[in-house]
């Protein structure tokens, strides 16, 4: 369905027709351009547990996969630490980049299915941004996405979400973000 040409996610043709217009008059933008959009989302799952078994990097790699929609990367330690027991070139997680329409599919899937499951949810902290317009997140709990199958599952594994955005601002993407549904506790 993703690689179909005339396909366009719901929350893609929600910025295009309602976001990007109420952008544009709440910042006074004179160009189009200058109107911030999604530019990628960064899905990370280290794996403190590949020290002593490198088959969980792969089963979390698996896992990851399918969340993401697309392949996940395994990335492998840069330097050995003696005292971590870590040497070089060792699995220790996995990572996705998404752009286009998987980005907005999972965002989507993120907003309105993955961060309502979670236990005690009270909202994403709206200080998580990096003074640069990107905005990153972390679920303790790589289960509430549906596409895990919770009884196949061997160990919970957390997650770091980074959506990078082309606001130059912390204030343009937080509105940008909330105009996408995206669930602040302040």
């Amino acid at each position: 369905m993703l690689d179909d040409a005339n396909y366009t996610p719901r929350l893609k043709s929600v910025y295009r027709d309602q976001i990007r217009p109420a952008l544009k008059e709440e910042f006074g933008y004179k160009n189009d351009m200058q109107i911030p959009r999604l530019d990628k989302i960064v899905l990370n799952m280290g794996v403190g547990e590949a020290v002593k078994d490198t088959k969980k990097v792969r089963q979390a790699a698996e896992e990851l996969s399918l969340i993401a929609g697309q392949k996940a990367v395994i990335t492998h330690a840069k330097k050995s630490i003696a005292g971590f027991r870590v040497r070089e070139e060792m699995p220790l997680g996995c990572k996705v980049t998404l752009r286009g329409a998987r980005m907005y599919e999972f965002l989507d899937r993120l907003i309105t299915i993955a961060l309502p499951r979670v236990r005690d949810f009270r909202g994403v902290k709206g200080t998580s941004f990096d003074g640069r317009g990107n905005f990153a997140m972390g679920l303790k709990e790589h289960i509430v996405f549906p596409e895990i199958n919770f009884d196949k599952v061997d160990e919970v594994l957390g997650m770091d979400i980074i959506i990078a955005t082309t606001a130059k601002t912390d204030a343009e993407a937080k509105a940008l973000l909330k105009h996408l549904n995206m669930p602040f506790n302040s």
